[in-house]
């Protein structure tokens, strides 16, 4: 096998195990998934999934990593269909808190995600969903859109407040009753940040 072929195995073998991965975390959960069914099920060895990952836990990151990258970029492209910077960042906050009824998110991301990998704001997808943030706060400070604050304290409030929302609604016994509550929540927090003459603050 040429070391190119070699490199693009080991790149096929990483796509399989962590598709397989989230079929079984998502339906089984992160601690009855076995990974002697996972591994069997792409035709892999355990041995594949220790040399790409380390272990399970080393597997499902990749997993979460996956599908809280995927909830970031869908929340960005609502964010870009709204009609001003404003409606956007409010979009794209709302966007990822309804993200929470999605069953796959519910169980992978926000409820075994920080019982197996801690505290989600150390998570490096969740830091990219940061960099986003402050880039949009930035922009609507320097547009007299929003009140002059220091750009990363709104940011880690705003991204904070729509994930712990989300972990909310995630972790209820009545997730759908209980999203609407937590979306105007996170809308009315987010208004206080408005600039006193800009039109929204009256709303």
């Amino acid at each position: 096998m040429t070391p190119r072929r070699r490199i693009e195995t080991m790149a096929e073998n990483r796509a399989k195990l962590i598709a397989a991965g989230r079929r079984a975390f998502a339906s089984k959960g992160f601690a009855a998934a076995s990974m002697d069914e996972l591994t069997a099920e792409v035709g892999l060895t355990r041995g594949a999934l220790y040399h790409n990952f380390g272990d399970k836990k080393g597997l499902f990151s990749a997993v979460v990593a996956q599908v809280d990258g995927e909830m970031a970029r869908r929340a960005q492209e609502t964010s870009a269909a709204a009609a001003n910077d404003w409606d956007g960042l409010i979009a794209e906050g709302t966007a990822y808190i309804e993200m929470a009824l999605d069953p796959e998110v519910r169980r992978i991301v926000l409820l075994d995600g920080p019982a197996f990998l801690g505290d989600p704001s150390t998570w490096p997808s969740q830091n990219a969903c940061l960099a986003v943030t402050k880039q949009a706060v930035a922009k609507l400070i320097a547009d007299g859109i929003m009140k002059q604050i220091d750009v990363e304290a709104a940011a880690r409030l705003l991204s904070g407040a729509a994930l712990n929302a989300a972990l909310w609604v995630a972790a209820s016994d009545d997730p759908a009753s209980v999203l609407p509550k937590a979306i105007e929540a996170f809308r009315m927090m987010a208004m206080g940040l408005l600039a006193e003459r800009h039109p929204a603050a009256g709303l």
